[in-house]
């Protein structure tokens, strides 16, 4: 059977109102393009009834095919798992709440072709809400700082991916997964386009402040040791300032500028250097908690029903 060109991944969580017109506008854009495909949507145990959609979807065109996860696992993991039953030489990863706007397929195939196996979309102008465009800024501007990776604002999963570059991301055996930063790793050749962001027609993104918080919190750990180092450039500057303070003091004390040692400057040092004693092996317990996470090996994801996945 002959495999298709493109593959459209695309995880599903609380999107279920827009699958249906997602599915008419990929199909249509893909076919002006006259190329074979297959549509993956991974429902990410969504809340709303995507479950019973994406069942109807598959039964009447089976070139979309679904894949159930067994609990929620998160965006990042459900483009993972989809990505594992990806077939198409090219790869094109993308949401489905119309956000990412399915005619934008075409530019992105047509800029792949010229030879390139990244080509990712930036979102030159954002249509999302205030709070978090300015907390992605805020992280895209400390994890560049932190990995010494610069990524830029505006780009996130969408994008189209050859076939060898989607190979080597499922091959990434990080338990943390974060997909943009794996394709930002492996490299190859990559450019980016302005494409157009849509304003959300309808519902609310599934991802609160805390939860873009925490994703953000684990890709700097899964990609970044910097942390470490910045507490030990800081200990080495704390120490040197102690030692000059001391011999100040020693200085003073010999010259009988010093008769009793200050109480407050003795509390608030203890406090000071607790707080970074403690800080400091947090930072460190949470790198060990997250190589013991890595250590055990579990599945990163657990599949509970496919369809159309054989053919």
């Amino acid at each position: 059977m002959q495999l298709p060109q493109v593959s459209i991944v695309s995880p599903v969580y609380n999107t279920a109102i827009f699958l249906n017109e997602f599915v008419d506008k990929v199909t249509s854009t893909l076919n002006s393009l006259q190329l074979s495909f297959e549509i993956i949507l991974v429902d990410d145990r969504s809340p709303d009834n995507a479950w019973d959609i994406l069942q109807n979807l598959s039964k009447v065109n089976n070139t979309i095919k679904v894949i159930r996860l067994s609990k929620n696992f998160g965006q990042q993991v459900a483009i993972v798992a989809g990505l594992s039953y990806a077939k198409g030489n090219w790869v094109v990863v993308m949401d489905n709440d119309l956000q990412d706007q399915p005619k934008e397929i075409a530019k992105l195939y047509n800029k792949a072709i010229e030879g390139y196996d990244v080509v990712l979309a930036n979102r030159a102008v954002r249509n999302d809400h205030f709070i978090t465009k300015i907390f992605s800024g805020i992280f895209y501007k400390l994890f560049s700082y932190l990995a010494k990776t610069p990524i830029k604002k505006g780009v996130a999963n969408f994008g189209i991916y050859s076939k060898k570059v989607i190979a080597e991301v499922t091959a990434v055996n990080d338990y943390i997964k974060a997909f943009p930063l794996f394709v930002n790793w492996v490299g190859f050749k990559q450019t980016i386009i302005d494409v157009e962001h849509a304003k959300r027609s309808a519902g609310k993104s599934s991802y609160t402040l805390s939860k873009l918080f925490s994703l953000a919190f684990d890709m700097i750990l899964s990609f970044s040791s910097k942390p470490l180092k910045l507490f030990i450039k800081f200990g080495v500057l704390i120490s040197l300032l102690s030692f000059i303070a001391g011999v100040y003091t020693l200085i003073k004390y010999f010259n009988g500028q010093i008769s009793v040692l200050g109480y407050s400057s003795i509390i608030l040092s203890i406090w000071f250097f607790s707080g970074l004693i403690i800080t400091t092996i947090g930072v460190v317990g949470i790198y060990v908690g997250k190589i013991f996470d890595q250590a055990k090996g579990r599945k990163s994801f657990i599949i509970d029903e496919t369809i159309n996945t054989q053919a």
